[in-house]
């Protein structure tokens, strides 16, 4: 007998991540890495099909099936509206690649448990005859996002119920041991030789008897979900992890996987996907706040098919755009933005306390209040010099000290909330509370930081819109991993904090960054134009519901 297969990860599964090779010394790590992602990136650009035949073809070769029903009116309606990369939707093919695995009835059925328990916090949406015909559950501006982005292509999907979460902290978290079987289950399903349906018709089944014409679901009296605000989830968030993983070390001795995505003595990102792997990092449940008291949590272990705005890579949660950037939750006026030159040369933030729950001094394990703390404290940092001349570069780590460039760094808390009485008023001691600001307070600023709150921050998109350079430090994934690129649009940030002060230092202090960072920042606000409209999102939410 053969021995049963090593279980393994959905991240492992979709890829497979290569150490970068150690870079020369001539170079500056950031300047190898701009020009690395934009050559990637003008790569990408052209080679996006030009046609539906082309469209078919490019889709076959990545995913091996046919496209599903409608692919050609949803190409149609891209086209209509100018979308950039018609071929970018690896993220909806990895989202939605165990659930192949399922019979669609038990799908339905899940759905339809997790709508009908009243406390699961869910929005139901009820799809029939080509209409949106009935919503409920969450507040009003989003229940009119999600019908507005769905409007322009309704008529083209089928008959469905879907479940939207209202909480901004992700749902679905699969046992290892069972999400590998689904995975290996579903790829077997989706090979040719395999797959069912020979002569794929350009059409959708008919109604399952299961689907009911008048919406809505019976109630239900017991739930996958349970729920555990305010508590620890990080046994929870790494349970989908292979074993050998060092996040299931045994040994629990933290010790992260650098080399697949740190580059150089200062750990720049080279790789956000491996970056964002908390299967790689098992140090993230000591400096996250999600892995140490997340605001709310109520996850559920069975495959359940919940879209959700954001998640955390060992989640199994279905990303779609966010409503909160479709309504316009956090306006860009560009009146009140002002020209490169004109604006102050520093790294710029202002926000609250969120990240998770404050109690018993869980504040210093959180991601922002490590940020402010680290890049404002007195004591010794490293950047890089060089030490060669024009002809032999020579860029070495030198220890400085950080105080020496405390006139670039504006980054304070505007609010401390999110905590036991206790811990908010030890962090009002702590931090230097700043005056709220007001959200166009930020163009005055070169460089403006992003960092996750709960989940995903609303500013991004703001920020990229903006004439000024992006910083984001990020480890919850979102809907545009395929088409936003680090190092050409934004500069990403590890949450280790080695390389903070240089990549500061760098795009102010040296010849070659201070050219690269207004073509950089125009680079991000003229991609952001193009795609992250309300088109864009409603393309991109259109082809992920057909699938």
């Amino acid at each position: 007998m053969h021995p049963p297969p090593a279980p393994l990860s959905i991240q492992q599964l979709v890829q497979d991540y290569q150490p970068l090779q150690p870079i020369s010394k001539k170079v500056h790590p950031i300047d190898m890495l701009i020009k690395n992602a934009e050559a990637d990136f003008s790569k990408t650009l052209k080679s996006q099909s030009q046609s539906l035949a082309e469209a078919v073809v490019e889709y076959r070769r990545r995913y091996h099936l046919p496209p599903p029903p409608n692919f050609d009116k949803w190409y149609q309606f891209a086209v209509d509206r100018g979308v950039q990369l018609i071929d970018e939707y690896d993220t909806i093919n990895e989202l939605l690649v165990p659930f192949w695995a399922l019979e669609p009835k038990t799908i339905r059925n899940r759905v339809r448990e997790a709508l009908g328990f009243e406390d699961n916090t869910l929005i139901a949406l009820y799809i029939r005859g080509g209409e949106a015909t009935k919503v409920d559950g969450g507040r009003e501006w989003f229940q009119k996002a999600l019908l507005g982005m769905l409007k322009d292509f309704v008529k083209y999907l089928p008959d469905m119920d879907l479940a939207f979460n209202i909480h901004d902290e992700p749902r679905v978290i699969v046992p290892n041991d069972d999400l590998s079987r689904i995975v290996r289950i579903a790829k077997d399903e989706r090979m040719p030789a395999a797959f069912a349906n020979k002569s794929p018709q350009n059409s959708f089944s008919p109604r399952p008897s299961d689907v009911w014409l008048t919406p809505g679901v019976p109630e239900a009296k017991t739930t996958r979900f349970n729920r555990f605000s305010r508590q620890s989830t990080w046994s929870h968030s790494k349970a989908s992890c292979s074993p050998d993983s060092p996040a299931r070390d045994l040994e629990d001795s933290r010790r992260d996987n650098l080399t697949a995505y740190a580059l150089g003595d200062l750990g720049f990102v080279y790789n956000d996907t491996a970056f964002a792997d908390i299967c790689l990092s098992p140090s993230v449940s000591n400096i996250y706040g999600f892995f140490d008291r997340p605001n709310a949590f109520s996850v559920s272990a069975d495959l359940v098919p919940i879209f959700s705005q954001s998640k955390i890579s060992s989640y199994q949660d279905i990303l779609y755009p966010s409503p909160w950037y479709w309504y316009g939750k956090v306006e860009y006026e560009e009146k009140k933005d002002m020209d490169w030159a004109e604006k102050q040369h520093k790294l710029y933030w202002r926000g609250s306390t969120t990240g998770g729950f404050s109690r018993n001094g869980g504040w210093r394990r959180h991601h922002r209040q490590r940020f402010v703390q680290k890049i404002n404290e007195p004591g010794v940092d490293r950047v890089l010099k060089n030490r060669g001349d024009s002809g032999t570069p020579n860029w070495e780590s030198i220890e400085v000290e950080r105080q020496d460039f405390k006139d670039a760094i504006d980054v304070k808390f505007s609010h401390v909330g999110q905590c036991d009485p206790g811990d908010c008023d030890a962090q009002r001691e702590f931090f230097e509370i700043a005056r709220k600001a007001d959200q166009q307070d930020a163009w005055r600023y070169k460089y403006l930081l992003d960092l996750d709150g709960n989940a995903f921050s609303g500013r991004f998109y703001a920020f990229l819109r903006s004439k000024s350079l992006v910083y984001k430090m990020s480890i919850f994934q979102e809907w545009h991993k395929d088409w936003l690129k680090s190092w050409v649009h934004y500069i990403p940030l590890s949450l280790r904090g080695d390389e903070w002060l240089e990549s500061v230092r760098y795009f102010a202090g040296e010849d070659e960054g201070k050219i690269q960072a207004p073509r950089m920042a125009q680079a991000g606000r003229d991609w952001a134009n193009k795609v992250l409209r309300n088109e864009d999102f409603e393309v991109w939410f259109f082809r992920l519901l057909l699938e």
